[in-house]
C-alpha cells in the first residue's frame, strides 16, 4: 500500500485524499442521476457523465423511461460495456445470472426464506459479504422493472465515506476491521450437509494489485460473529452509529426504467407494499469484476449515428 491513503501511516497522502473526496462527493442523489437514451448502446458522453459519478461516489443511477423497463436486456448490455462481465450464479438467480427480486408469491418457497424476496426492510449491507476472498462482489446493478406502491426505497453510502468517517473517529478501528478475522459468517446448514462453510474476512481491504478499497460488512446482529476485543467492538459499535447517521447518506426510489450501477457500495431497502397494478420487481446483478470506463465508444458524429 505505499502512498496508498488507505495507509494507516500515510496521514498526509490521506488528508489530501479525504479532502478531495468529501469535497466532490454529492450531497443529493439528483446529482447520480444520468438520463440515457439507450443503455444498450452508451454514447461517449453518457459513458463520461457516468464515469463522473462514480469517480465522486463509486456509484451512478441511470435513466431510460422511455423504454420497455421489464426488457432483462437493459441491465445485461449496459454492464457488459462497463466492465462487468463475470456475473455471479447462484441457486435463486435466473437462468440468465440476474435476480430477479420480488416476493415469493408461493407458500412455503425457498426465495421465500430470504428477507430480499419478501417486503420486509433490509438494514445496511454490501453484496456477497459471506462470499469468499476469492469470490469477492466487487460491481453491482440494480435495476427496476416495476416499484412498489408504496415503500421500496434505497439508502445508499459509499463505503469510501464510511472508511473515511471511521478512520476520522479512530485510526485504531480501521485497522480493526481490517483483521483477517474481523468478521465471520459461521456456516449455514441445511437439511443434509453444509450448504455454505464458514467465511471469516476483514471488513475492510485494499486490493494489492489495483489499490482500491472493498469492504464487506452486514449490520445484522444474527449469525455473525466478531473479532473478540475491545477495539473491534468499538469499531463495530461506532461504523453503526456512523451508518445511522451520516450527513452523506443518499436516499433514492428506483422508478421503471432506472438503475444503480456501482462498485458495491453500501446500501438498504426500506419495507414496501404492493398493488395489483404496482408489484415491486429488481433485476439485480452481482460481479466478480469493477466498474470500467476505458472500453470507451466511438462518439454519434464519427459513427454517423444520431441520438
Amino acid at each position: 500500500m505505499l502512498n496508498s491513503p488507505f495507509d494507516l501511516a500515510n496521514e498526509t497522502g490521506y488528508r489530501a485524499w479525504r479532502d478531495a473526496k468529501l469535497a466532490a462527493y454529492p450531497r443529493s442523489v439528483e446529482e447520480l442521476i444520468v438520463p440515457l437514451t439507450d443503455p444498450r448502446h452508451l454514447s461517449a458522453d453518457e459513458m463520461a457523465a457516468l464515469e463522473s459519478r462514480c469517480a465522486r461516489a463509486n456509484m451512478a443511477i441511470y435513466s431510460a423511461p422511455h423504454l420497455p423497463a421489464a426488457d432483462k436486456s437493459l441491465p445485461h448490455q449496459l454492464a457488459r460495456q462497463l466492465g462487468l462481465t463475470r456475473l455471479e450464479g447462484n441457486y435463486l438467480a435466473d437462468e440468465d445470472g440476474l435476480s430477479s427480486i420480488t416476493p415469493a408469491g408461493d407458500e412455503g418457497s425457498v426465495r421465500g426464506e430470504f428477507i430480499p424476496y419478501t417486503h420486509k426492510p433490509i438494514n445496511w449491507h454490501t453484496d456477497g459479504y459471506y462470499n469468499a476472498l476469492d469470490r469477492r462482489i466487487l460491481g453491482m446493478t440494480l435495476h427496476c422493472a416495476q416499484d412498489a406502491e408504496t415503500g421500496g426505497e434505497n439508502a445508499l453510502l459509499d463505503h469510501e465515506i464510511a472508511y473515511i468517517e471511521l478512520r476520522d473517529a479512530s485510526p485504531d478501528y480501521v485497522a480493526a476491521l481490517m483483521q483477517p478475522d474481523a468478521m465471520t459468517i459461521p456456516a449455514r446448514m441445511d437439511e443434509d450437509n453444509i450448504a455454505r462453510p464458514e467465511q471469516s474476512g476483514p471488513v475492510f481491504a485494499v486490493d494489492a494489485e489495483q489499490g482500491f478499497l472493498h469492504m464487506r460488512y452486514t449490520a445484522r446482529t444474527r449469525s455473525i460473529v466478531w473479532r473478540n476485543d475491545a477495539v473491534t467492538k468499538a469499531a463495530v459499535k461506532t461504523l453503526a452509529g456512523i451508518l445511522a447517521g451520516s450527513e452523506y447518506i443518499l436516499n433514492a426510489r428506483l422508478q421503471p426504467g432506472m438503475g444503480l450501477i456501482c462498485n458495491n457500495v453500501l446500501h438498504t431497502r426500506s419495507a414496501f407494499a404492493d398493488s395489483a397494478e404496482h408489484r415491486r420487481l429488481l433485476y439485480r446483478g452481482r460481479y466478480y469484476d469493477r466498474l470500467r470506463f476505458d472500453l470507451r465508444p466511438a462518439s454519434a458524429h464519427a459513427t454517423g449515428r444520431s441520438r
